[in-house]
């Protein structure tokens, strides 16, 4: 399960804290690093800081775009040392994990972690599924990236070596909900239409996109119910022949 969780960091600039990271998931058995326009990678001191994970470190995905990095998941969630005025679903670290291993059986899972001094954007997070928040010193909230990075990943292993336990993994016949770069093609297809039947206005159209993501990551759709939405939409296009 753990084979299908990626780890993205987004805009970091220390690259101390990517070699850190990346031993913080060695050590959970995480493999799968993507890394979002970091300041400065490769570089001498994140293979430092790896401390012997230099091989994820070579793997890492370096990736130029958001789209990139979540291309082909289905499940998304992002780390807020900030309790956000957004209305996502909240989880700690032990409630994504146990998400996150509902989820990764059928489809690739990313949690997305930000800048060092500012966190990630509400337009990051509006990619989301779920918000996830580490509880801590209220006085002395902030933590560095790796540290979080280290309690997601070790919640991930107990959750994983739990599951196991208990009984053999075994492969649902549900369908898995469509990956984010789908649903992305999803909500260009929506905005242009809601556009065009004059329901959206396109000067100002991000207070309405963001509910109506809101609304369908919430749903988490399948590929027929992918298909069934975008034909209504297509369906919705297309001019009608007068009777």
């Amino acid at each position: 399960m753990l084979e299908k969780v990626r780890i993205v960091l987004v805009d970091t600039s220390h690259p101390g804290n990517i070699g850190a990271a990346a031993r913080a998931m060695k050590n959970m058995c995480l493999q799968h690093l993507y890394l979002v326009t970091p300041h400065q990678f490769p570089n001498a001191e994140a293979t430092s800081r790896a401390s012997g994970a230099d091989d994820l470190l070579a793997r890492a995905v370096v990736c130029d775009s958001l789209d990139e990095a979540l291309a082909g998941c289905s499940l998304v969630i992002g780390a807020s040392a900030r309790m956000r005025n957004l209305t996502l679903p909240l989880l700690d670290p032990r409630q994504c994990a146990a998400q996150v291993l509902q989820d990764s059986p059928h489809s690739e899972v990313a949690i997305m972690f930000g800048r060092e001094h500012s966190g990630l954007t509400n337009e990051e997070l509006s990619r989301c599924h779920y918000l996830m928040h580490i509880a801590s010193n209220e006085a002395f909230s902030s933590l560095n990236i790796a540290a979080a990075v280290q309690v997601v990943a070790y919640e991930l292993k107990m959750a994983h070596d739990a599951a196991l336990a208990v009984a053999p993994t075994e492969e649902g016949d549900s369908e898995p909900p469509v990956p984010a770069d789908e649903m992305e093609r999803f909500y260009t297809h929506l905005q242009d239409t809601l556009v065009e039947i004059g329901f959206l206005d396109p000067d100002n159209p991000r207070m309405m996109m963001r509910r109506l993501r809101r609304l369908y990551n919430r749903a988490r759709p399948n590929h027929v119910e992918m298909n069934i939405l975008r034909g209504i939409l297509t369906a919705t296009q297309t001019p009608r022949p007068r009777r």
